[in-house]
């Protein structure tokens, strides 16, 4: 029992990739928006909870418990959404809460990168698990002014929260990588502005990021 702990610690941030990934992608294998929405959604905040814990094993701070508490309103949320789905304040209070709680694994995560002074499989792992927790705090704090404001994107599928997620983790994505297609723009200056500032801070956490590995490299070296 210690050994497989010992090893789930030492592939923390694998781990965490892995979770994020099948979070923010696993509707390419779905085609029922309504079953990802009931059963999966919850599935998956469960993995990327067991995926993300081991980031704080052997941590007692104020942080470790509150993260604990957060996490257990986080999993329950999704369970809701097939109760709440036409009350928008719910929806408002979810994201909310998946912003603050991706926010809080970024932190964390990127105290790691900056402090070793070397670079391995680790260093990897955890630099990409931040490029996908920027796309998940994203994804949500959008969500917040969509569900506010339904007029806030053109060409959101808004038929059930399922279509508007995977619609907005695509835009983010295309968005943080500089593509952007233009299928889906914002259409309110509140989302227009908040865009241009994912895409600011994305492009910065990539050039950020690029000097962190190439000091590691160096120091390494």
């Amino acid at each position: 029992m210690n050994k497989t702990i010992a090893f789930l610690q030492d592939k923390k941030y694998e781990l965490l990739l892995f979770a994020l990934v099948q979070h923010l992608f696993v509707g390419i294998f779905l085609t029922d928006l309504d079953f990802y929405t009931r059963i999966v959604w919850p599935i998956n905040m469960l993995i990327l909870g067991l995926g993300s814990i081991f980031m704080f094993t052997g941590k007692h701070s104020w942080r470790h418990w509150f993260r604990n508490l957060h996490f257990i309103v986080v999993l329950f949320l999704p369970i809701g959404i097939p109760f709440f789905k036409d009350v928008p304040w719910y929806f408002t209070f979810l994201n909310i809460n998946y912003v603050l709680f991706f926010a809080f694994l970024f932190t964390e995560l990127l105290k790691f990168l900056l402090k070793p002074g070397y670079i391995n499989t680790d260093i990897i792992s955890a630099s990409v698990c931040g490029y996908f927790l920027l796309i998940e705090i994203s994804v949500f704090l959008l969500q917040t002014f969509e569900y506010y404001n339904p007029l806030s994107f053109k060409g959101i599928d808004t038929s059930s929260p399922a279509s508007i997620f995977t619609d907005l983790v695509y835009f983010c994505s295309i968005t943080f990588t500089s593509i952007g297609f233009g299928d889906i723009t914002p259409n309110h200056h509140i989302t227009k502005l908040v865009t241009a500032f994912i895409g600011i801070a994305g492009q910065f956490y990539t050039v950020v990021l690029v000097g962190i590995l190439i000091s590691k490299f160096s120091s390494k070296n």
